[in-house]
């Protein structure tokens, strides 16, 4: 029996020396029977090897014409197929160059050189195919954090395990320890901390407890959860993940539309070139064979392979690496923009803020009780919906002060609330709602201009006609904010400015703590477009980030709009350019870093294919390089550049830890 393999955590003995890792070589055939498009070229070259050995060894002509026939014969296996495709479709593309040029070598009886070029031809195409499908396979592995079967549970308390297809809205779930949790839904019952970076790209699991939503594909911890469904398998954030991806994957980027079009007309150009090659000097000066093998070289040397396939490649490699760090691009024509943004605008409540308000000042009246002020707010607060309310109510849950509720709540809109609570008359709102003989009218008036100017929202509470304190709240800054924007900053970004519908006041706060270049506020949505239009105006290209709701007619102005939170929202999913899966704004710099390198790569990709046509193809016609050098170079410009663009998998923003 052979040794196993051995794991991280299995002891080591000191004195046992490790012995030299044997290569195996039963390991690398199974691989290749899996990969047909590579061993069929590497077959190809090795019978080639054999034909020629034949031919230095003065071995059976026959013999080494059916080494070269074989030869021909599997090397061109894979490509043969498309390039007749593409010729009965009257579509000249690089596989016809290929095959005509060596048609071409066979014709003057180069079989060597014209064998060589399609093993080449074979090997650069089957790499270009497995690296293309690395990429795919990063994007595609997303579907397959999906489990196929949920464990359901029935009124009864019965359990059992069903298809996910057949989960209804509603349905129980129950997620086991360390499981894959099998749908979208709310959690009813239990806590745990769940590991959600397939789906948002957090690095450290989330808490999760009743009333949380979780996500299908992502990992539960050490408790149990029971999960109430509330969308089918076809419908939950991981499937469209997976759909918008594979739908980005099709859209192409400018620099890519614009490498199609100079296709069409330089592959029939390279055509017309070749003959005019091989007939005008032979007419001139004889010599039709030399004439024909240099047009053959010339037409390897022309063919836009690297050309053709750098920029789909360092798109297709962008877009998953993105996806794997939780931000969907969809497409690469929004790759290569955000990597052309100089202007970032944000929304505020929910992008810049976490979008609820939370309880930030007690101020109470000398004498009196902070934990007695919140407990009255929120016995009065329970009784209404209005979001102060609720946050003052959590407040006091938290500080184990909601043990009560007011009688006879009445809501004034616009004013605040009033209710009984304890036999005395509370008053909730605003100061507006105080009667003009209210005691401690004053102590109001002193501090509301302090905490109104730093952007907070104020309720009073009084008893009996009496003001008891002051409750300030306020929409916090998102936690990195500050941190995210600094980063834009060192990234070269020219200005950050955050547009918001909001209160001056509470706006100019938010600017000052997060760092924005620039503000404004009391802005409807189209205020917001009108502003985006302007930006695009002196800048150029502009980005701007937002939840992907009511600031929908700005990100569709914007040159990319960026949906916050895209695991929350449906239409951030549907209408931005960029969504951002997680509410993590440190994504925003990585990604434009992301999208940065990417339109470097397709420039260096486009650099290395048009260099080597420039030099070896001319070369090639004067007679300065053989067809078996054209060959190697032109194959050697397509994989370089393959290997280039799949750097961009392995991407990692500067910040980044290791």
């Amino acid at each position: 029996m052979g040794t196993p393999p051995r794991t991280d955590d299995m002891p080591r003995n000191p004195t046992i020396k490790a012995r030299p890792r044997r290569w195996d070589w039963f390991g690398w055939l199974r691989w290749l029977t899996r990969n047909p498009v590579l061993l069929a070229p590497l077959l190809g070259g090795w019978l080639l090897i054999l034909a020629y050995a034949t031919l230095t060894y003065d071995g059976p002509h026959w013999l080494r014409y059916v080494l070269l026939a074989a030869s021909f014969v599997c090397s061109a296996r894979y490509t043969a197929a498309e390039a007749l495709s593409n010729l009965r479709a009257r579509r000249f593309d690089v596989d016809i160059l290929m095959f005509a040029a060596a048609f071409g070598a066979v014709m003057i009886d180069h079989y060597y050189e014209g064998a060589l070029l399609l093993c080449l031809f074979g090997l650069g195409t089957a790499g270009e195919t497995l690296a293309m499908d690395h990429a795919r396979r990063a994007i595609s592995a997303l579907a397959d954090f999906a489990p196929d079967t949920a464990i359901v549970l029935y009124p009864d308390g019965r359990e059992r395990t069903v298809s996910v297809e057949k989960l209804t809205i509603g349905d129980l779930v129950v997620a086991r320890p360390f499981d894959r949790i099998t749908a979208d839904g709310d959690v009813i019952e239990g806590s745990s901390a769940v590991d959600q970076s397939a789906i948002t790209g957090e690095s450290l699991p989330v808490e999760k407890t009743s009333g949380d939503g979780v996500f299908a594909g992502t990992v539960n911890g050490a408790g149990r959860l029971v999960i109430s469904v509330s969308r089918p398998s076809t419908e939950n954030t991981l499937a469209k993940i997976v759909r918008l991806v594979e739908e980005a994957q099709s859209a192409r980027s400018p620099t890519q539309v614009l490498t199609d079009r100079v296709q069409r007309w330089y592959v029939p150009a390279v055509l017309i070139l070749t003959v005019g090659l091989i007939v005008i000097p032979s007419l001139l000066s004889g010599g039709w064979s030399l004439w024909f093998y240099r047009a053959m070289a010339f037409l390897t040397a022309a063919s836009p392979c690297a050309l053709a396939i750098g920029t789909p490649a360092a798109v297709l490699s962008g877009i998953a690496r993105a996806a794997r760090g939780g931000v969907l691009i969809k497409g690469g024509v929004h790759l290569e923009n955000l990597g052309r943004v100089r202007v970032v605008a944000f929304d505020k409540t929910g992008t810049l803020t976490c979008g609820k308000p939370r309880l930030t000042d007690v101020v109470v009246v000398d004498g009196g009780s902070r934990d007695e002020l919140l407990r009255l707010a929120a016995a009065v607060g329970r009784g209404t919906s209005h979001p102060l309310a609720i946050a003052i109510v959590a407040e006091a849950e938290t500080a184990g002060l909601a043990n009560g509720s007011a009688e006879a709540v009445e809501e004034m809109p616009g004013i605040g609330a009033v209710g009984t609570v304890d036999g005395h008359r509370v008053f909730v709102g605003r100061a507006a709602g105080l009667a003009d003989s209210a005691a401690h009218r004053s102590f109001v008036e002193a501090h509301a201009t302090i905490l109104a100017a730093e952007g907070k929202s104020l309720v009073v509470v009084a008893v009996d006609e009496e003001v008891r304190g002051i409750l300030a709240l306020a929409d916090r800054p998102r936690a990195g904010a500050a941190d995210a924007i600094a980063e834009l900053n060192r990234l070269g970004i020219e200005r950050t400015i955050m547009l918001s519908g909001d209160r001056r006041q509470t706006v100019a706060s938010v600017a000052r703590h997060v760092g924005v270049d620039e503000h404004a506020a009391d802005l409807l949505p189209e205020e917001k477009l009108d502003r985006i239009a302007e930006l695009e105006k002196q800048y150029g290209f502009v980005a701007m980030v937002g939840d992907g709701v009511n600031d929908a007619p700005a990100l569709a102005q914007a040159t990319v709009g960026i949906a916050m939170g895209g695991a929350a929202s449906d239409v951030a999913l549907e209408t931005a350019d960029v969504v951002l899966m997680g509410d993590d704004l440190a994504r925003l710099p990585e990604v434009i870093g992301l999208s940065r390198m990417s339109r470097r790569i397709i420039a260096q990709n486009l650099f290395i294919a048009l260099s080597v046509i420039a030099v070896l193809a001319p070369t090639a016609a004067l007679g300065g390089a053989s067809l078996g050098a054209a060959v190697a170079f032109h194959e050697g410009s397509t994989v370089l550049v393959v290997l280039n663009a799949l750097r961009l998998l392995f991407y990692k923003p500067r910040n980044a830890p290791g």
